[in-house]
């Protein structure tokens, strides 16, 4: 059983997919990131940089005791190399997934993420911080459109680089892209968003997703943090 600390954000709805994709038993613990559960003692074990999805893997392939994992493609390897599935073992298919996999990580979850927080979440609207990171938003989604020129996928097949990506495209409109100027982009785009496991996935955040994004009294604690509060 894999223990599941998870709020609907795109870096939760990563694991969500994969976890439907291969049908591994799953239990989620809602980390209600406004609400400030990140910072209770017990989650700060699992994940100590204070941010959600972690796994505690309760079955572990070695047989041994529970192991934990914190940040996101961490986990994506992890129950890839445990399953067997969406991480090629032969070197240089296995090279493309993880190196599409650190893209998504260093590139397009950070400079997305930006966007949203200056775009919908700041309370003082700078212009150049707007615009700084919408063009580079842009500039990621045409990354993706010459990579899947000529391919279906990220790397030769379906794999975690695609589950990845995907959540963090999904907010296209309020990152102020629009995704028929990416023709590769939308045709990967729309075939993500049509397999079972995804809409499955999706299905999953909705108790939680009903609610505000993000309150004001969790702007407070998402967009002040220090050392001093994280500890």
């Amino acid at each position: 059983m894999i223990e599941l600390h998870y709020w609907p954000t795109p870096n939760g709805h990563k694991i969500t997919i994969f976890l439907e994709e291969t049908g591994l038993p799953y239990e989620i613990k809602p980390v209600d990131i406004s609400a400030g559960d990140q910072f209770k003692p017990d989650f700060l074990k699992l994940s100590p940089n204070n941010r959600m999805p972690a796994i505690i893997d309760h079955a572990p392939a070695d047989g041994g005791e529970p192991i934990t994992v914190f940040e996101s493609g961490a986990i994506l390897v992890y129950l890839a190399e445990k399953t067997g599935k969406f991480l090629p073992k032969e070197t240089r298919a296995k090279k493309a997934v993880l190196e599409w996999l650190f893209w998504q990580m260093g590139g397009l979850g950070p400079m997305a993420g930006q966007n949203h927080h200056f775009v919908q979440y700041a309370p003082e609207k700078i212009p150049y911080a707007m615009d700084r990171y919408v063009k580079e938003t842009n500039r990621l989604h045409g990354v993706l459109e010459r990579r899947l020129k000529g391919r279906e996928w990220l790397a030769d097949d379906y794999s975690i680089a695609d589950m990845a990506a995907y959540p963090w495209v999904v907010p296209w409109k309020a990152q102020g892209q629009d995704l028929d100027a990416f023709p590769n982009l939308r045709r990967w785009f729309d075939a993500m968003r049509a397999r079972p496991a995804v809409l499955a996935a999706y299905e999953k955040g909705k108790p939680w997703s009903s609610r505000p994004a993000v309150t004001d009294e969790g702007k407070k604690l998402l967009f002040g943090q220090t050392a001093k509060t994280c500890s």
